[in-house]
């Protein structure tokens, strides 16, 4: 592969370095830059509000959502043209975090299945940031197996009338909208039963619950539904197709997530360069060579499978499975380089100070956050049954309810 720009390429950098170097708001550049992972420091400025001024200043100048339709809000850029401003943008970037789901996972599922007028109702606010978006999946027996959820939509006339709940909703606490699958019949087997909406998620009956986290965080949350009403208008897909609309989210999910992974290397690299080991630095240590040798290759891997799969979206193919590999091996390779950091550090990696510890505290926050990382978007599990049967064409697993009628799968409570 060549990474070198083109000179299409090359002045198209040019263009966003100029206007980042103009329009940033650089008075957040140093906060952000020492950011731990999993938190978004702005200062004094509510991270959100920034988050939706930065977001908002891109779109009107034609920086956000590159890749989107000019009407939807984007500016029809190439695959490698969002790379180049993702280069350029650097700790910028790190804003647009309350934006992931929803125009990497929740905006192509809009455009994929959503009519005309609400493409062009909901698309340009979400791509400039002034409605944020979640993804109410996973429920508290339906975490990995999705087609096990159990959310009931029940039509009434024009309407959808909708009970029962999800857990683990990133952003849920601070979203406009959310997509939001259902159980509309449990007579047929569980993956032919579902089906997809987008609600307001201010609706009467909606409840949202914020978890705590170890970290002190509370990014997650439960969300309740009792008699949600939800207009047919808002279905997406056709009744009983819930499952083929997921997958498209689960694909842009996965290649979503998996680019935006902080994998911990860059940082680690850094690290051992400064940190005392023995009679020198850590980076003199041929064991910590070794390491640093090893997670080289596979950052360098994930590097490249990331480019294949833009070169397969430049060409117009939809993401596919094989885009569980970068979450598969990041989210490991953050938490084994976070272990080995604080190893490293020894009695000072108790210290969670960003002021004051190793390494800005950067790595144990990475260490808190990784449960979840190896968690949402699909357990490691999940990842690897997926590649296995879908990429690498193995044998499925076996399932007892393949076939079975969801009301008839035989469970620990009433369905």
């Amino acid at each position: 592969m060549n990474f070198e720009d083109t000179p299409e390429e090359a002045t198209f950098r040019q263009e966003a370095r100029a206007w980042i170097e103009a329009n940033a708001p650089a008075h957040l550049h140093d906060a952000l830059a020492t950011s731990t992972f999993g938190g978004l420091d702005t200062g004094d400025e509510d991270p959100l509000e920034a988050a939706k001024r930065w977001q908002k200043t891109k779109a009107d100048a034609g920086w956000a959502c590159l890749q989107w339709p000019q009407e939807y809000g984007g500016r029809g850029a190439t695959p490698i043209q969002s790379v180049i401003w993702s280069q350029e943008e650097g700790v910028y970037g790190k804003l647009a975090g309350s934006f992931i789901i929803g125009q990497g996972m929740c905006g192509p599922t809009l455009m994929a299945y959503a009519g005309e007028d609400h493409k062009a109702r909901y698309l340009p606010k979400l791509a400039s940031g002034e409605e944020v978006w979640c993804q109410l999946f996973s429920e508290p027996n339906s975490g990995s197996d999705l087609a096990g959820l159990r959310t009931r939509a029940e039509k009434d006339g024009d309407e959808w009338v909708i009970n029962g709940q999800k857990i683990w909703t990133s952003g849920a606490q601070y979203s406009d909208f959310g997509i939001l699958i259902t159980r509309t019949d449990p007579t047929v087997a569980k993956h032919a039963g579902l089906t997809m909406f987008f609600l307001d998620m201010r609706s009467p009956g909606v409840d949202i619950r914020p978890i705590k986290q170890v970290n002190g965080q509370s990014g997650f949350n439960e969300v309740y539904f009792d008699n949600v009403r939800i207009p047919d208008a808002q279905r997406l897909g056709g009744v009983g197709e819930g499952w083929r609309v997921s997958i498209t989210t689960l694909m842009n999910e996965r290649l979503a997530i998996g680019g935006g992974i902080s994998t911990g290397f860059p940082e680690i690299n850094e690290l051992v360069r400064s940190l005392p080991l023995g009679p020198g630095k850590a980076i003199d240590n041929p064991a910590v060579r070794s390491r640093l040798a090893d997670w080289h290759c596979k950052a360098a891997g994930l590097k490249n499978t990331a480019a294949r799969a833009l070169t397969a979206l430049s060409k117009g193919d939809m993401p596919g499975p094989e885009n569980s590999i970068g979450k598969l091996v990041a989210g490991g390779l953050m938490q084994d380089i976070a272990k080995y950091a604080m190893d490293l550090q020894g009695y000072s990696s108790v210290i969670v100070d960003p002021e004051i510890a190793e390494g800005a505290a950067r790595f144990q926050a990475m260490l808190l956050r990784s449960p979840a990382v190896r968690i949402e978007g699909g357990t490691d599990q999940i990842l690897r049954n997926i590649i296995a049967e879908r990429v690498l064409g193995l044998p499925a697993d076996m399932r007892a309810d393949k076939g079975i009628a969801f009301n008839q799968i035989p469970t620990g409570g009433s369905a």
